[in-house]
């Protein structure tokens, strides 16, 4: 597994685009949280936004960035062949998977944190000049903080299953970008409340993305933790998927 982990982590940094990709999912990410959190205008009366949800507003565009280097790492080398060299060096196909996995996975837990940090410092020094004050050693902020790291690195291990599965960037990224967007989108226009509800409920990014939420807790389809279980199941699944398939074929 070592050498398996040796290797990934070699493929992975000698790729060109994958420091920039990177670094655009921090700049994109910390860039969005600071336009949203200077356009945040809060009335004498009172405020009732999120102040942690709307410092860490840029997940949202960020984690298209996490997708896209995702994909990249595993349909990357189906383009280029070297998928064939890479099974011929290490046989055993699932270590193959899991290493790239991890190395994946330590990549974006990285560029996240750094991301994420960014992200709530631009809100705890913009937003009380708005009328939201977001403390950095407050609980639930931690955890809001903390969790979307994960987010971003579930988003990463769900689009290395697609990946896997699919073998083609193109219909890869349209397919995890549909997942992440598509349930938002079908929310607003289902009328039903209890569909509306069970949408938010199962959406890999409208349940993942309740880890962010520090107010109105009861009032969230679902809980922070819960929802981010929802996103790890559907990032087990695209896994176990891309795994059983990439055993079965041929490379």
């Amino acid at each position: 597994m070592s050498q398996a982990l040796h290797a990934e982590w070699t493929k992975l940094r000698t790729i060109p685009s994958t420091g920039w990709l990177l670094l655009a999912c921090i700049a994109l990410t910390v860039a969005l949280s600071f336009v949203v959190a200077a356009a945040v205008i809060c009335p004498s009366t009172g405020c009732e936004l999120d102040p942690a949800r709307v410092s860490l507003s840029g997940i949202v565009l960020g984690q298209a960035v996490v997708v896209v280097l995702a994909v990249l790492a595993m349909t990357g080398e189906y383009s280029s062949g070297m998928i064939r060299i890479t099974l011929a060096a290490t046989p055993r196909r699932i270590t193959v998977l899991a290493a790239k996995a991890a190395v994946l996975t330590g990549a974006v837990l990285v560029a996240g944190s750094i991301a994420v940090l960014g992200s709530v410092l631009a809100g705890h020094v913009i937003l009380p000049g708005h009328g939201l004050l977001l403390s950095l050693t407050d609980g639930p902020v931690l955890r809001a903080a903390a969790g979307s790291v994960f987010y971003l690195a579930l988003i990463a291990l769900l689009s290395l299953g697609v990946a896997t599965a699919v073998r083609d960037s193109a219909v890869a990224i349209g397919v995890v970008l549909a997942l992440l967007y598509l349930f938002p989108i079908l929310a607003q226009v289902v009328t039903e409340t209890d569909w509306q509800q069970r949408l938010q409920q199962i959406g890999p990014m409208t349940a993942g993305l309740a880890i962010q939420a520090t107010t109105g807790l009861k009032s969230l389809p679902i809980s922070p933790w819960a929802g981010l279980g929802v996103l790890a199941a559907w990032a087990v699944t695209a896994l176990m998927v891309g795994a059983l398939l990439l055993w079965l074929r041929d490379a």
